[in-house]
């Protein structure tokens, strides 16, 4: 899948945020990583994170979406939908 610009920036951030905050080695990322089998996150480590990404790039948390990310792509398509149009 081809990424447009706005996609690989997304996805750039959401790297820093795994490999900063949860010490996970980039080459572990990638778009169709599971953000728990393969990444090893948990649950509360999911929620924590976005609640970082909520206060920090002032993203948009709709809870009833958040059940269904699985993956990075799931992440960074999360991300297009609901960061604030100036972001």
């Amino acid at each position: 899948m081809a990424f447009t610009i706005k996609d690989e920036d997304i996805f750039q951030t959401v790297t820093k945020y795994l490999i900063n905050d949860f010490e996970i080695p980039a080459e572990k990322i990638h778009m169709d990583a599971n953000l728990f089998a393969d990444l090893k996150l948990d649950s509360v480590d999911a929620l924590d994170w976005f609640a970082t990404m909520e206060t920090e790039i002032k993203l948009n948390i709709v809870d009833n979406e958040l059940q269904k990310i699985r993956t990075v792509r799931d992440v960074v398509e999360y991300v297009k939908r609901n960061r604030p149009p100036d972001a």
